[in-house]
């Protein structure tokens, strides 16, 4: 807890604002895609680098249609 007290508050003003930035391309993107765009800008709301680097993987380089098309 003593971490969270010694970061200056620009620390803090700058992960809100990665934060945000992530979670809006995050849905804008998903959306377009057709892809749970509400998942994804949830989940980039609340942690970082994570859901960036999940949605390139998944979505992005498109291994979550291709395994989607292969159950019909």
């Amino acid at each position: 807890m003593e971490e969270l007290k010694v970061l200056p508050i620009w620390a803090w003003i700058l992960l809100a604002a990665v934060l945000i930035a992530q979670s809006t391309w995050l849905f804008i993107d998903a959306r377009k895609r057709d892809s749970m765009p509400w998942l994804w800008g949830i989940w980039g709301l609340i942690q970082t680098p994570m859901p960036f680097v999940f949605y390139f993987i998944f979505v992005r380089s498109g291994w979550f249609r291709r395994n989607r098309n292969k159950d019909k």
